[in-house]
């Protein structure tokens, strides 16, 4: 599976002591062993993301950190700057709206001597055009016959070099894998599979996910093959409209698939897309980040090619709007962030995520910021654009403060008071300081923080999460400093979070009491397995694009030979 772990492998030799991987494909070195382990073309498919990641910063360039204005706190020490909980920096978010100055920037350069923050933010100019009405199947099949540009590509089954050197041919092997994976409906490549790995019950492993596409979507584009990624993009939007039933409640509008399959019919020769919603998905529980993950990639498309057109069309334009309707809407919610299930995101089974975990938070504010830059200064594109303001500024605000986690803070948490009543108090969640875990003061490093995984009245989920991180970093809701700390706690603590085989998708595992009381004695979540501390081959395009982006390229992890 593309957003998988690599399950019932046996252990890679250790690497030596204090050195990290020398090559820029973080898997090379890995999976030296590659045939060792089961699904090996699940690790192919993966490694096909990480070939190209030094261009990442192209794409997600404008998620660098806006120019800032810097509140009443004006000489503050770089020690203080470490721990936002303080004082931050405040972001002007209505500054992304401006048009930037012309950057003559090459695509194919990997981090050069400018900075990612340098890069200014803007939007292309766009047209006063309404929405119109998504419910005719006629303008999907108008959409679907809309031809895409054709970006430049070397061959069939190698992606085109501009690096000045020859693929390896370990890359080779991961593009072919992926381009087995390819899923077609009515002759256009629409997504691919989750995994190719048929040594066991498929399951829904057959299917195309939402979140599970945006890396293999993220390699097509800096191949120059983006027709892939925008039908990709048409035909979730086309599902999106699609009614959503579960048993006799409905779901709302803007909420997009989990995943969606094409079923063949050789009687009538005919194909249909058959998507769940979370009616059919283990937990019957609704993905909220698919439509984020749709924005986000919707944004990576019209940034890598150029293409203003496809986010201007009015089909897009309103799947946006109804994706944010569902984020932004008022209700009983003292809090900027969203309160969500378990199982909603990634970790799609039982594993005490529910409340704000940090993933669904970082996409959120990815996809604000993302949606920002694509709608249309319209009627109804200036009301949203207004509301993404307000809530960028309220939810970094309660990130940086309430979510991270340093020294400092942890010290400050153990020495909590509690039963305070009134708006000056410290402890304002009422977390109660004998709920501090043991580890946590062993893994908290002297230089370093994160972004803990969860935070709700009298509850702390201390547990570090490697996507929300990594995500926090991408989107700059992590300030440049934490960023750094974030980079630090991760070289300080490489054996836990890394370790023979990359990368633990949370640390630390739970087991026995814990683990029955919060899994519900699942039997895939054992500790060290799946969403339980498992390892994540594909959470390396993540870390590497969060090494170039803190401008640390040849960190540990990311060390060219």
């Amino acid at each position: 599976m593309l957003l998988s772990c690599s399950r019932n492998h046996r252990p890679i030799t250790a690497l030596p002591s204090g050195s990290g991987p020398r090559s820029t494909l973080l898997l090379q070195s890995f999976c030296s062993e590659q045939h060792s382990l089961k699904g090996v073309e699940d690790l192919n498919q993966n490694l096909v993301t990480s070939v190209c990641l030094y261009h990442l910063e192209y794409i997600f360039s404008e998620m660098s950190t806006p120019d800032v204005d810097v509140n009443h706190n004006k000489n503050l020490k770089t020690e203080d700057l470490l721990c936002p909980l303080v004082e931050y920096e405040e972001c002007d978010f209505s500054k992304l709206l401006e048009k930037p100055r012309l950057l003559n920037i090459e695509r194919q350069r990997s981090l050069d001597e400018r900075s990612l923050s340098e890069l200014s933010i803007g939007m292309s100019p766009h047209h006063s055009t309404r929405g119109v009405d998504l419910n005719s199947f006629r303008i999907f099949e108008q959409l679907d016959s809309v031809c895409s540009p054709v970006g430049r590509r070397s061959g069939f089954s190698t992606p085109r070099s501009q690096t000045g050197f020859d693929p390896h041919p370990m890359v080779a092997e991961a593009w072919e894998a992926l381009r087995r994976s390819l899923v077609y409906f009515r002759g256009q490549p629409v997504g691919t599979i989750a995994a190719l790995d048929n040594t066991e019950e498929n399951l829904n492993y057959d299917q195309v996910f939402v979140r599970d596409f945006v890396p293999s979507a993220l390699a097509f584009l800096m191949n120059g093959e983006p027709e892939i990624v925008r039908n990709f993009i048409l035909k979730t939007l086309r599902l999106q409209s699609w009614e959503k039933k579960i048993d006799r409640f409905h779901l709302g509008e803007g909420v997009m698939p989990a995943s969606f399959k094409v079923l063949h019919d050789p009687v009538r020769n005919s194909e249909t897309l058959i998507a769940d919603f979370g009616e059919s998905a283990i937990g019957r529980v609704a993905p909220v980040d698919s439509g984020f993950w749709w924005i986000i990639l919707l944004r990576a498309y019209t940034k890598s090619t150029g293409d203003t057109s496809l986010a201007e069309l009015p089909e897009c334009q309103k799947g946006m709007r109804l994706i944010l309707s569902l984020c932004l809407s008022e209700g009983f919610d003292t809090f900027p962030t969203l309160l969500c299930a378990d199982g909603c995101c990634m970790i799609d089974r039982r594993m005490g995520v529910y409340g704000y975990p940090i993933e669904i938070q970082a996409l959120f504010f990815m996809a604000l910021r993302c949606a920002l830059l694509l709608l249309k200064q319209d009627d109804e594109g200036k009301e949203f654009i207004e509301r993404i303001v307000k809530r960028l500024h309220a939810l970094s605000y309660h990130m940086r403060s309430y979510f991270w986690l340093d020294l400092k803070q942890l010290n400050d948490i153990y020495r909590y008071k509690t039963e305070e009543y009134s708006h000056t108090a410290v402890n304002k969640f009422n977390v109660m300081p004998d709920s501090l875990p043991e580890w946590v003061f062993d893994f908290m490093p002297l230089r370093g923080g994160y972004f803990i995984g969860n935070v709700s009245p009298a509850r702390m989920d201390f547990r570090w999460f490697c996507l929300g991180n990594c995500i926090a970093i991408l989107s700059s809701l992590a300030t440049p400093e934490q960023s750094t700390a974030i980079m630090d706690l991760i070289e300080s603590r490489w054996e836990e979070l890394v370790g023979e085989m990359p990368l633990k998708v949370c640390y630390p595992a739970m087991e026995t009491h814990e683990w029955r009381i919060i899994t519900g004695c699942d039997p895939k979540n054992t500790r060290w397995s799946y969403h339980n501390g498992g390892s994540w081959p594909v959470l390396l395009w993540l870390l590497t694009a969060a090494c170039v982006k803190t401008g640390r390229p040849r960190s540990r992890g990311v060390r060219s030979k």
